[in-house]
């Protein structure tokens, strides 16, 4: 009996550690910005100033556009990167595929480039002297290059890209793992029956991978709200604002403006309150309960 005190005695250390981490590093600092966001001014120099950092959230024109902006990358970005993972997963989980390694992993090592220098690397590539601008002109497909970075919708196409080819494969090892725990005989009777292989798709691999799609999606929403470094290195938030993401906007906030922390965190709080509201819309969408 007292073996077993000892032991869950020693259990409850290691969770008390845990949760002492997470209050401190996690819990604490989401507080502090919530009352930060009601105090304006820089550095030491800050006084509470009740809810106008609040209302000024509903006059900000920058906010808006950044509004406009993340929301763009995600309604197009997340639901192409999701299929594309998908669709790689399925193949590559094809027993009778060769060099199976050598694609899966080609296709997940841009998850572990660095951010910075991939996004410069497509800042240049896609720039008008760039790579891409020489092959659709050596291809006849334009007459004259393309001004990609500082057009406002190309800009956002090529953010977009750069998302989707850094991201597709992390979440495609996701879905590989998922298909591997799925036993095969479940597809062997399904083809017995007479189901092609889309049939199995759509039947038995997609409500398997449901869980797992529903994981990988509210994760690349909260991914995608908080973009910063594919903007800040391709575009810099232009032409303008017309590509500028809220976490840019919060550290031009901090950083690049008159510094106002206190507003700063107010706006990083609406990216708080938007996890929130599309992950409990995701959830219910996907009819998951608990």
């Amino acid at each position: 009996m007292k073996q077993l005190t000892n032991k869950n005695s020693i259990g409850w250390l290691f969770v008390l550690i845990s949760v002492v981490a997470i209050t401190l590093f996690y819990f604490y600092p989401m507080f502090d910005a919530l009352l930060l966001s009601f105090q304006s001014g820089m550095g030491a120099n800050l006084e509470y100033v009740g809810f106008d950092n609040w209302s000024r959230l509903l006059n900000d024109p920058t906010l808006k556009q950044a509004l406009i902006n993340t929301m763009t990358y995600l309604m197009i970005q997340v639901p192409l990167m999701i299929v594309l993972a998908l669709f790689f997963s399925v193949i590559l989980n094809d027993p009778n595929l060769k060099f199976r390694g050598f694609f899966r992993t080609a296709i997940f090592l841009p998850a572990v480039t660095s951010l910075v220098a991939y996004s410069v690397i497509f800042k240049y590539m896609f720039s008008v002297d760039g790579i891409v601008n020489q092959l659709l002109i050596n291809l006849n497909l334009i007459s004259e290059p393309i001004a990609f970075i500082s057009d406002p919708v190309w800009a956002k196409v090529v953010i977009i890209l750069a998302i989707t080819w850094r991201w597709t494969g992390y979440n495609m090892i996701f879905y590989l793992s998922a298909l591997q725990n799925i036993d095969r005989s479940i597809y062997e009777a399904a083809r017995i029956d007479g189901a092609n292989s889309f049939q199995q798709f759509i039947q038995i691999t997609i409500p398997m991978l449901k869980p797992i799609i529903l994981f990988t999606t509210i994760t690349s929403t909260i991914g995608t709200l908080q973009l910063f470094d594919e903007v800040v290195n391709i575009t810099s938030g232009g032409p303008g604002i017309q590509t500028i993401s809220i976490s840019q906007y919060i550290y031009d906030l901090s950083f690049k403006y008159t510094p106002n922390f206190g507003y700063a965190a107010t706006v990083s709080y609406v990216i708080v309150i938007l996890v929130v509201i599309l992950s409990i819309i995701q959830f219910k969408v996907a009819g998951e309960k608990e």
